[in-house]
């Protein structure tokens, strides 16, 4: 077929057009995260890398320091260089020159979260069709924030590790927010308003997912009952395959510096909990290891209590919770936000986000952020006692005390040695919570709202919630 003159011309005008659109940004190519708008690590040695056309090396100059930098070009066209970053302020210009020059503006040094999950961590601050967010209407009308910026890595399951996502640095206003994680903004939120610094956070979630496919082939090889795929099926952008979302939507953010992680997933792990016993802290131990090393903050929420609606006398959501609550046995610098008193029987999605965030806010102010009389956790169960027939059960986290905020105590059950569990009534005392049934006169073991569906109604004075627990360790089931 041959085209006319006219259609010639037009081409050659548009091939014109794209190349000196390509020429006029440069030959300096950068990732998304490296951009304008950007947030950096303050304190810290930061990575700075990308992509040049040319040979030889470039120079970098940032306005917070003037000082020059030189990355030597590798053949295969990348480069990389690490820069050290001042306390907290901005904003900053970057300049990238590799004979052509490439300036980034308005980036701001603060403190860098990573922020990932499933559903309640994507859950948005505008909310889902008929599943409203609490108090968004004011989280909306103060959006405006030149201070905080929003990265979210856009969906991309791969079967091999990328090292580039899409995704752009936002500043927080109502359209950037209404988008944005509800419990990620209000824990940034949160910092901000404490530290008096800019923060940012990069939200890299999809809802649904379970935990290995937040995971790398490494640590997934380790488990012979979950198999690796060899293709994504269709459609391509299928979430589950396991190894599918670390390769494209947290491996591309591994060398971008942080302070630390949030996570809120393991709702579609409630069937398995032995095996996410495992997983978990393998998959902390892996993320801290391809940041560098180090024990990087790790703060993560327990899944909420919800009505499934169906036969779970394998009592796996509250098992799931029990794991979570003693993964932080396990996993060093880490925190667990307890939702057991905000969740919503016939919701998966809680709407009181803004608590969660706040929550899990305190864990880092008071734990990364040095701020020690700031209380962060719901009572911890230590220990019991039998004393005049009755379970006397000791906490730690409760150094003023425990509370039920006047209601009764309804979610306690108690057992001797055969193992059957009654309904038990409870008082809170000066040392802890006493417990008894006048049917069970050798009690033994105790358990704290250790139901799919529960409201959690014990407290420690500070005002956390304690979570569900037991003090028995009886097999349950048989099941993963």
């Amino acid at each position: 077929m041959k085209l006319s003159k006219f259609c010639i011309k037009r081409l050659s005008a548009l091939s014109l057009f794209m190349f000196t659109a390509l020429c006029s940004y440069g030959r300096v190519i950068l990732p998304a995260l490296v951009s304008s708008n950007m947030v950096l690590q303050q304190k810290a040695t930061v990575k700075l890398w990308g992509k040049s056309t040319r040979s030889g090396s470039l120079q970098i100059i940032a306005s917070w320091n003037n000082k020059q930098y030189k990355a030597a070009i590798n053949k295969d066209s990348t480069w990389h260089i690490n820069v050290t970053t001042p306390a907290a302020g901005g904003p900053y210009n970057i300049t990238f020159n590799d004979g052509e020059k490439v300036t980034l503006t308005n980036v701001l040094i603060g403190e860098v979260w990573f922020c990932s999950g499933q559903s309640n961590m994507e859950m948005p601050v505008r909310g889902w069709k008929n599943q409203p967010v609490t108090n968004s209407a004011e989280l909306l009308l103060n959006a405006d924030n030149p201070k905080m910026r929003l990265f979210t890595v856009a969906r991309n399951p791969s079967l091999t590790p990328l090292n580039t996502c899409n995704g752009e640095w936002k500043q927080a206003d109502i359209e950037s927010v209404g988008s944005f994680s509800a419990v990620a903004y209000q824990f940034g939120l949160m910092l901000q308003h404490r530290l008096k610094v800019p923060v940012g956070l990069i939200f890299s979630s999809w809802g649904g997912t379970k935990i290995e496919t937040w995971m790398d082939k490494a640590s997934i090889t380790q488990h012979p009952e979950i198999e690796l795929p060899t293709q994504l099926p269709p459609p391509t952008v299928d979430r589950q395959p396991p190894t599918a979302l670390y390769n494209g939507m947290v491996h591309p953010i591994t060398s971008y510096a942080i302070k630390g992680f949030i996570w809120y997933q393991g709702e579609a792990n409630k069937d398995a909990p032995n095996l996410y016993k495992s997983l978990f802290p393998q998959m902390v131990a892996t993320w801290r290891k391809q940041w560098g090393g180090g024990k990087l903050p790790f703060y993560y929420v327990q899944i909420a209590p919800y009505h499934y609606g169906r036969d779970s006398t394998n009592k796996g959501p509250q098992r799931l919770r029990e794991v979570q609550l003693n993964a932080m046995k396990v996993i060093p610098n880490s925190g667990m936000a307890v939702t057991l008193d905000i969740g919503a029987e016939r919701f998966i999605h809680p709407p009181d986000k803004i608590t969660v965030g706040k929550r899990l806010a305190h864990w880092a102010l008071a734990n990364t952020y040095n701020f020690k009389t700031l209380p962060f956790s719901g009572p911890v169960y230590r220990s019991k006692a039998i004393k005049n027939g009755r379970l006397q059960l000791y906490f730690d986290y409760a150094p003023l005390g425990l509370t039920s905020y006047g209601k009764d105590l309804t979610n306690f059950r108690i057992a001797g040695a055969d193992n059957v569990f009654h309904p038990a009534k409870a008082k809170i005392t000066n040392e802890g919570i006493e417990v008894w049934n006048d049917k069970v006169k050798e009690p033994l073991n105790a358990r704290y709202a250790f139901d799919e569906w529960v409201i959690g109604e014990l407290y420690n004075v500070e005002g956390f919630p304690a979570s569900s627990f037991r003090t028995d360790s009886l097999l349950i089931s048989n099941k993963p």
